[in-house]
């Protein structure tokens, strides 16, 4: 399964982007899908993974402020981000498959998508 990630952007704080996920070449709903995001001089980060039954997890770092959801009809994922902050700066990517928890799991990933947040 190929993923493209899009949406990004730089938007100011307190601001609102969706990232958009299409897959291609396998169905989206067969696989417990995610994102994770990689910010300037520091290690990947898990952000949210949302199993094939619809159950979302997300890190607390972005928990009450950004939404996971699927469109099984596109084929594609989506990352509903609100209330953005200037840590939220760096480049998101969607992968597959993904588990959640003590250590998140991500696999394949797709390009990534800049979203810069900042006045």
């Amino acid at each position: 399964v190929q993923l493209q990630a899009s949406g990004g952007g730089l938007v100011q704080p307190g601001g609102s982007l969706r990232l958009s996920c299409v897959a291609s070449g396998g169905t989206l709903a067969d696989y417990p899908s995610g994102w994770l995001r990689q910010a300037p001089g520091e290690e990947r980060e898990g952000i949210s993974c949302l199993t094939k039954e619809g159950s979302a997890s997300y890190a607390d770092s972005v928990k009450g402020r950004f939404t996971i959801s699927r469109d099984s009809d596109k084929n594609t994922l989506y990352l509903q981000m609100n209330n953005l902050t200037p840590a939220d700066t760096g480049v998101y990517y969607c992968a597959l498959p993904c588990r959640w928890g003590k250590t998140p799991f991500f696999g394949s990933r797709g390009q990534g998508t800049q979203v810069t947040v900042s006045s």
